[in-house]
């Protein structure tokens, strides 16, 4: 059988359950071996966060040498991009400059559009088909030119080539006055097969990086230009001192052997590293100190251990005075200890039972399987935490009922070792609840009897109907057979109305005795909708005499519930004869009672309505109360017993207001999965 803490107990203390009634005695002081160990773990330690620290830093330079190589592959991108819209410019702009026509103000915005400091453009010339300059914007001078650039403005090798492939191409850079650097695109333009001229943009390799090296990027690596020879024609740098990691590029276009520098500035000082380092010292110095107060802990021990002995003495004291049953376990199912409640409980004393394997002598021989699937289902570890009843027997053969609460028994080590459990007598507990389900099925078949008493008088007129046919019927036949007035037809028809009043007659009898019946509770599949038209037929008499229509709107959709007919047969005649009471001052046209069911949310739903005053605040908080009436001859138990049947099939019974006046009465049942 299972073993688990009882509720309410330390589980601290339920951990120390073990065989043993006492702590094992203090073991001898360890080896010196053993007290060098701490030293050299220390020494690996210290080894262990160099060589991280190690590969830590060389992680990070291979991190920042990727993060390097795509930020330039997207600075490069980036001026690729820039390049092919300043061409695209240039071509849209070819037309409206080499054509016929004079400029206009759209040509104007276009050109100074072009223009645009972010562009890296600072002229825009264009040349006719012979290759001299039309005109310029800003006007065009080559007075800036130094060096061998000077006459060679604009490019007329660039020129020629651009107009032999008919695309936009680049010329080499030059020096210009100020220590800079210039480069044209040549962009020729064609119409209908004819060469038009040529549209130039001079760009300035300053102005470039100026405008198109962003300022987180310029705020990570010093980026420059480099000619064919080596020489650093245009920078963009910051005042700081660079580390050795550096990536060269083509800069692609213009080309012309240029290519790009990016080199990345020193990080700042890795304080945490240098800190962490530092600290090891520190915590090896921390670590030896340490130990040699760990040394002093154990002389310590020493005597915490024989207070420890005398904590558990008390703690046993304190079991063996409890009155629940408790029983420890190992993973097996063998009995490892109990106390002395337990043993009270079953008639075994510990001797006799420390050490058993089950079966166990205290279980019950007609309850053995099923107390043996317990058993396998909490070593199996799957005990439910509320506990589970089991039925076992004493060493006098008296059977009782008892509640076993299983749990893990872990050790110290946070391995579990068995089970720790707490029995619980419950006969005496489990006797008290019958005896109340047994008074509470005796008041409901006696309010069903007080019901029935109420509705006598209309029952017994309704059922004297019936009867009073059947004896004209009798009497006329007899008249007529006397007589010899009779024919066999006339005879079939008499014998056919008198057998139809005798089944109403024995209809109403059936459904009186199925309703005053005392059975017990029987859940089974049943229609909802059957029950309500049965109850309606119970007291449809009484309507009838006091004037209230009953509206019945069922859903004829709905699924099944598990319910006991004749209960749920109760609850919805005395929701009804309520309603009917609920409208007893009312004019006779408002006496309406709708009656309705419908699904919602896996619940079925019967409603009760009614168009009488309402339920005012003072008395809906004691509605449901036991032996509260607002009636001069009612028990009071009525909504009562309806919300315990509720209860009982794992419904509800709630009430709000009818927004046209009265009260609505919701009875909810859960709906039957097969």
């Amino acid at each position: 059988m299972p073993g688990a803490t009882p509720k309410g107990h330390n589980a601290a203390c339920a951990n120390t359950m073990i065989a043993n009634p006492l702590p094992t005695p203090p073991t001898a002081a360890p080896p010196r071996v053993y007290w060098s160990l701490p030293y050299a773990a220390v020494v690996l330690f210290i080894a262990t966060m160099a060589a991280l620290l190690w590969l830590t830093h060389r992680q990070d330079a291979e991190e920042q040498r990727a993060t390097l190589i795509n930020d330039v592959l997207w600075m490069e991108q980036n001026l690729s991009f820039q390049f092919e819209r300043n061409n695209a410019q240039l071509t849209q702009l070819g037309p409206e400059l080499l054509g016929a026509n004079s400029r206009g103000a759209a040509t104007e915005a276009r050109i100074k559009r072009a223009l645009d400091p972010e562009s890296g453009m600072i002229r825009i010339l264009w040349l006719g088909p012979d290759g001299k300059v039309k005109d310029a914007e800003p006007p065009y001078t080559d007075s800036h030119l130094v060096g061998e650039a000077a006459g060679s403005f604009p490019s007329d090798a660039a020129f020629r080539l651009s107009r032999s492939l008919g695309r936009p191409t680049y010329s080499d850079a030059y020096a210009v006055i100020g220590n800079q650097s210039h480069f044209e695109v040549h962009v020729p333009i064609f119409e209908g097969g004819h060469h038009l001229g040529t549209v130039v943009g001079v760009y300035s390799v300053n102005e470039i990086l100026a405008h198109q090296v962003p300022w987180w990027f310029s705020e990570r690596y010093r980026v420059a230009v480099v000619n064919n020879l080596g020489a650093e024609i245009a920078a963009k740098s910051k005042v700081s001192p660079l580390s050795g990691l550096a990536y060269e590029i083509p800069f692609e276009p213009p080309g012309h052997g240029l290519d790009l520098n990016i080199t990345a500035y020193k990080s700042e000082v890795r304080w945490i590293s240098l800190l962490l380092m530092g600290s090891l010292g520190v915590l090896a110095a921390a670590i030896v100190w340490s130990l040699w107060q760990l040394r002093r802990h154990m002389v310590r021990r020493q005597a915490a251990e024989q207070a420890l002995r005398s904590e558990h003495a008390f703690r046993k004291a304190m079991e063996d005075s409890l009155n629940t049953g408790m029983r420890a376990r190992d993973l097996q199912g063998r009995i490892t200890y109990v106390n002395p409640a337990f043993c009270r409980m079953v008639g075994w004393s510990a001797d006799e039972l420390v050490g058993l394997m089950p079966p166990m002598p205290y279980w019950a021989p007609e309850s053995l399987e099923r107390t043996y699937e317990v058993h396998q289902m909490i070593l199996g570890g799957n005990a439910p935490p509320q506990g589970v009843e089991i039925r076992l027997m004493r060493r006098s053969g008296e059977r009782f009922d008892a509640l076993l609460i299983e749990a893990p028994l872990i050790d110290a080590d946070g391995r579990q070792i068995g089970w720790m459990g707490s029995m619980v007598d419950v006969t005496e507990q489990k006797r008290t609840q019958e005896l109340a389900r047994q008074q509470q099925e005796r008041l409901q078949a006696t309010a069903r009897l007080v019901t029935m008493g109420e509705m006598a008088s209309t029952l017994a007129h309704e059922l004297n109907q019936p009867l009073a046919a059947i004896s004209s019927y009798n009497t006329g036949c007899l008249n007529m057979i006397e007589h010899g007035a009779l024919s066999d037809g006339e005879l079939t028809g008499i014998l056919q109305k008198i057998g139809k009043q005798a089944q109403r007659a024995g209809q109403i009898i059936r459904r009186v005795h199925a309703f005053v019946r005392r059975s017990e509770p029987k859940l089974e599949p049943a229609d909802l909708n059957a029950i309500i038209r049965e109850a309606v037929g119970l007291v449809e008499p009484d309507a009838i005499r006091r004037g209230v229509d009953i509206d019945v709107d069922l859903d004829e959709n709905l699924p099944g519930v598990l319910a006991d007919p004749v209960m749920i047969e109760q609850v919805a005649v005395n929701l009804i004869r309520n309603g009917m009471d609920a409208m007893a001052d009312s004019p006779r046209d408002a006496r309406h009672v709708q009656l309705t069911t419908h699904e919602a949310d896996g619940m079925l739903i019967f409603s009760v309505a009614d168009r009488g005053k309402g339920i005012p605040p003072d008395v809906a908080e004691k509605l449901f109360a036991p032996f509260f009436t607002t009636k001069e001859e009612g028990m009071g138990m009525g909504l009562n017993i309806c919300r315990s049947i509720a209860e009982l099939h794992r419904g509800r019974l709630t009430f709000e207001a009818h927004p046209g006046g009265g009260t609505i009465f919701n009875f909810s049942l859960p709906v039957h999965t097969q």
